[in-house]
């Protein structure tokens, strides 16, 4: 049985290390991905080794997040201490699969060959630091599990009968992305929503946030979340005057780039489930706290008709996410 190895940071992983696995794969019986990391890295070892694993199930994915020298320069033990690790996280190997320099040398210290695989980066032409750069502009190389990382997210919320959830699928089709619908509407669909209890609350802030969680992967460059757990919080209050403890600490520990807040000067529709009608200044008010008190960037959508609101939120993605315009492989900004 022949086994080879791969190894690499994957900071971040993209399309030339699957290429890079998927080539070794079909030559040998088994092949061994080392994902190695440091605890200063950009983006967590352990996602990064989350990545290559879904991403390569037919592979043995290691995770190694041991401190060693980086380069044969750092200390002139490098090779000893590497090719003990390889020896101690892989075994024994036949074949080393790299796109570097380095493959040669450290095939030769592993008494096994080396196969070099699209060094000149012709096939996949990017990079680790490219994608680190632009991930906008590298978008088309990033892996579906990577793409929740980068994925530039806008949150638009408000209170009730603000026009969010028509805003947001708008605001989806017009940047050519998905969108996050709001959770809580199917969650009360059938249910009095003034009975709600704070388990609901619970229910529905892991909902959203699950929800968003993978429409990030289906996102081109930019999510839209119609609502989010900031608004949770905010409707929990109005509705049970608290709100689940960790729901605070979760909403502000989520990554947005900027929230559009809908102010409340359209007229009330009444869909069946609505139930704040006279508190919706009320509403708007805490969510502004909220928004303030976590440090969020916003702006305030309001006043016209729904055209003069949509042209307003595209102008402040534009300025927010820096979508690079005409990006290769990718519909710009349309107006």
């Amino acid at each position: 049985m022949t086994r080879g190895l791969v190894l690499g940071k994957f900071l971040p992983y993209h399309a030339g290390h699957a290429h890079l696995v998927r080539s070794a794969r079909t030559q040998v019986d088994e092949l061994v991905v080392l994902v190695c990391s440091l605890p200063g890295d950009p983006i967590p070892g352990a996602l990064r080794y989350a990545w290559v694993r879904e991403s390569h199930p037919d592979c043995r994915v290691v995770h190694v997040a041991e401190e060693v020298p980086q380069a044969p320069e750092d200390d002139p033990a490098f090779w000893p201490v590497w090719t003990a690790l390889i020896a101690r996280r892989a075994g024994r190997l036949d074949v080393v699969f790299t796109s570097e320099a380095y493959g040669d040398e450290l095939a030769r210290r592993l008494g096994a060959r080396h196969v070099c695989v699209d060094r000149p980066r012709r096939a996949v032409p990017v990079s680790g630091t490219a994608v680190r750069a632009d991930p906008l502009g590298q978008w088309d190389y990033i892996p579906e599990p990577a793409r929740p990382w980068f994925a530039r997210r806008v949150a638009v919320v408000g209170p009730e009968s603000a026009g969010k959830t028509t805003l947001a699928e708008r605001l989806a089709a017009d940047l050519g992305t998905a969108w996050v619908p709001e959770f809580a509407r199917a969650y009360t669909d059938g249910r009095d929503s003034l009975r709600l209890t704070l388990g609901d609350l619970e229910a529905i802030g892991w909902g959203q946030a699950a929800w968003e969680d993978e429409a990030a992967r289906r996102a081109n460059r930019v999510l839209v979340c119609d609502t989010e757990l900031h608004t949770t919080c905010t409707w929990s209050d109005l509705l049970l005057g608290a709100r689940p403890p960790w729901l605070t600490a979760a909403a502000r520990g989520r990554p947005y780039d900027l929230f559009l807040l809908l102010d409340a000067s359209v007229p009330w529709a009444d869909d069946g489930t609505r139930v704040l009608r006279d508190r919706r200044a009320d509403h708007l008010a805490r969510l502004r706290r909220e928004l303030d008190d976590a440090g969020r960037r916003y702006v305030v959508i309001g006043g016209g008709g729904f055209e003069a609101r949509r042209q307003a939120a595209l102008a402040a993605v534009r300025e927010a996410v820096g979508w690079p315009r005409g990006a290769a492989g990718t519909e710009a900004l349309r107006d």
